[in-house]
């Protein structure tokens, strides 16, 4: 089996929605994204093994999304591409996807990624339309046609625009995490917390240079849009809630991923590969775990699968929290991080649906995202996954050694967790 490394990664800064990358489509972006890279490490007219990218919100001309976007850049036109989609873990499981390919022998190198905008969103037919359109296009004569289309009413011009929510339950994410925090008795001062760690963290890598070779400038932004140096759990408490109970509830704009605009890249290969062209290693893709639970009839909260692919992934390794440096885990709501973190405590919960002797361990929030997540930077769904595993290994090449451990939720009760070593 072949090791499957990481060299590096590239992103353009994370927008926030109806900013700077309003007019940007998912093709554009993620080609910026790739360009970037293959300029940072001398890609260009190179034919790779493989790149796997996806987004979540996809026009019906992102047909062949990741194909294209590579016919579109600097790499060379032979490189195979194909896209993936399983919501906000489609950039980690096209990391994981690229990694096993190598693993096999199958490629020597490969790019993952992700990209995605809810300013560029998706507009559909109204059913009645679509379907009213499509028979007069199967009619025999004008006569038919014009019968046909003379029973369009106003209200079927409306068009369909996409739903945040889970369409077996109605419930938005934010929606869902409001029940999963009020069920793990999530306060509001702990998320804010997280949020201003998250902010701190993140702007103090920006600050030092860290994410430099890491994120190209798009369209006039340079950073992520989304931070804000100067968040404070003072004034983070100012805000009221946005999901949950109106007066009551603990969840609000400031500790909850914003909407996004961006796209990410990683680059990933044999040592050899890398050696040859004399790239950089930073860390080993090391193995992976993908978890779903029943978040309609089973009682587990929508975004709760990383809780039971964790204990999976390190029981398989042969590992425990303690032989993890650090943990970088998908901020999509504060009170979503910190009840996963809560269920891995709980000794009753990690004994009755975990089937561990005991509570799996407590996380130092030291290891915990060190150079910022999601709440600071921004969540563009797809773009998440690239974005958390190069960074991850470059956090572990600064270290010199140890292992970090993934972990990211997804709507429709998934999760994906990754191990990386360095």
């Amino acid at each position: 089996m072949q090791q499957p490394v990481i060299v590096g990664g590239n992103r353009i800064p994370f927008a926030r929605s109806d900013g700077p990358y309003a007019e940007a489509s998912n093709q554009d972006m993620l080609t910026a994204a790739l360009d970037g890279l293959v300029a940072r490490f001398g890609l260009q007219g190179e034919r790779l093994g493989e790149v796997v990218a996806g987004a979540v919100l996809k026009h019906p001309r992102d047909f062949n999304l990741t194909r294209e976007c590579v016919l579109g850049s600097a790499l060379s036109s032979e490189t195979p591409a194909y896209d993936i989609q399983q919501a906000c873990d489609t950039g980690l499981q096209a990391a994981v996807a690229v990694a096993n390919k190598i693993a096999l022998g199958q490629i020597d190198a490969g790019v993952a990624g992700g990209v995605d905008t809810t300013s560029d969103a998706p507009l559909g037919l109204n059913d009645d339309l679509r379907r009213t359109l499509l028979a007069a296009r199967r009619a025999k004569s004008t006569v038919e046609r014009v019968k046909l289309l003379g029973r369009l009413r106003p209200s079927q011009i409306v068009p369909d625009i996409p739903q945040n929510a889970e369409p077996r339950t109605g419930l938005s994410m934010g929606e869902s995490a409001a029940i999963t925090a009020e069920q793990w008795g999530i306060t509001r001062e702990a998320q804010d917390e997280l949020a201003a760690a998250s902010h701190q963290n993140a702007a103090k890598a920006w600050e030092r240079g860290f994410f430099d070779d890491l994120v190209t400038p798009y369209l006039g932004l340079k950073r992520d849009m989304n931070l804000r140096p100067d968040s404070t759990v003072e004034k983070l408490a100012k805000l009221r809630p946005v999901f949950g109970d109106p007066e009551k509830g603990t969840m609000t704009a400031g500790n909850s991923t914003p909407l996004s605009d961006g796209a990410s890249t990683v680059l990933l290969a044999t040592e050899e590969w890398a050696k040859e062209r004399k790239l950089p290693v930073l860390a080993r893709f090391a193995a992976a775990e993908t978890a779903a639970v029943d978040h309609v009839h089973g009682g587990d909260g929508l975004l709760m699968a990383p809780v039971y692919a964790v204990p999976r992934l390190l029981a398989r390794q042969n590992l425990t929290f303690d032989d993890i440096d650090l943990f970088e885990i998908h901020e999509a709501f504060a009170s979503q991080v910190l009840a996963t973190l809560k269920a891995w405590e709980d000794e009753q919960f990690c004994r009755e649906r975990l089937g561990l002797d005991g509570p799996l361990g407590t996380i130092d929030r030291a290891k915990l995202n060190v150079a910022g997540g999601s709440l600071a930077m921004g969540h563009p769904f797809a773009a998440t996954g690239g974005r958390m595993v190069a960074q991850t290994a470059k956090l572990l090449a600064e270290r010199g050694g140890g292992r970090a451990l993934i972990s990211i939720c997804a709507a429709g009760g998934q999760g994906v967790v990754a191990i990386l070593e360095a």
